[in-house]
């Protein structure tokens, strides 16, 4: 939102409701950036500690006093990272960072969901390689495209961007579930009983 926006939506808000709406629709939008920002918190740190410490780290055998003390650890650690990140992108478009954060859920986390939902063959495998494949390439592509070079200088760096487009989803996209199916084909090992569990889950909430 450019700075004339922001001013006509401050002048248009005063202007029906005065100071008392005005001040209402910044303590909501306040409330909703700190609600999805908490969320955001609690949910990287439960990941790294149930899944990462407790299932690949521990292989399962840490309790849960253990998982806790790392959740509290991982969300000091996401808080950190996640300032300086916004410290160094405070003066970025806020329209591209959203494209990117969808453009990297669809491209590691879509086509694993699908896999893991619709096919019984697919496994750790496939999971693993369709993931960092489309998280990779969705980073390559982003540094390479018109958000970051810009002949004018309008960008983070001056030059010509090697990769056109300002969204690299029509490419990242179809390279993860590429590496995903490539992934499971090549891997020996099958996961039928988790996908049996899964579709169990999916259907009845047990």
């Amino acid at each position: 939102m450019t700075k004339q926006a922001t001013w006509l939506h401050r002048c248009w808000t005063k202007a029906i409701g005065g100071d008392f709406l005005f001040a209402l629709i910044s303590a909501v939008a306040f409330a909703t950036i700190l609600a999805v920002v908490t969320g955001l918190v609690l949910s990287a740190a439960s990941a790294f500690a149930h899944d990462f410490y407790g299932q690949i780290l521990r292989r399962g055998e840490s309790s849960e006093k253990e998982q806790l003390k790392m959740a509290r650890y991982a969300s000091i650690g996401v808080s950190i990272v996640s300032i300086l990140l916004a410290l160094f992108a405070q003066k970025m478009n806020v329209a591209f960072l959203v494209s990117l954060a969808f453009a990297v859920a669809a491209s590691a986390n879509l086509p694993v969901i699908l896999f893991t939902v619709f096919w019984k063959r697919f496994n750790t495998t496939g999971a693993i390689t369709g993931m960092l494949t489309g998280l990779i390439s969705t980073v390559i592509l982003v540094a390479l495209s018109p958000n970051i070079w810009d002949p004018a200088g309008k960008a983070i760096l001056v030059g010509d961007p090697i990769f056109p487009m300002s969204n690299p989803g029509i490419i990242s996209i179809p390279l993860g579930f590429l590496a995903a199916y490539v992934g499971t084909l090549l891997s020996s090992s099958k996961d039928e009983a988790k996908y049996a569990e899964v579709l169990v889950k999916a259907n009845t909430g047990a």
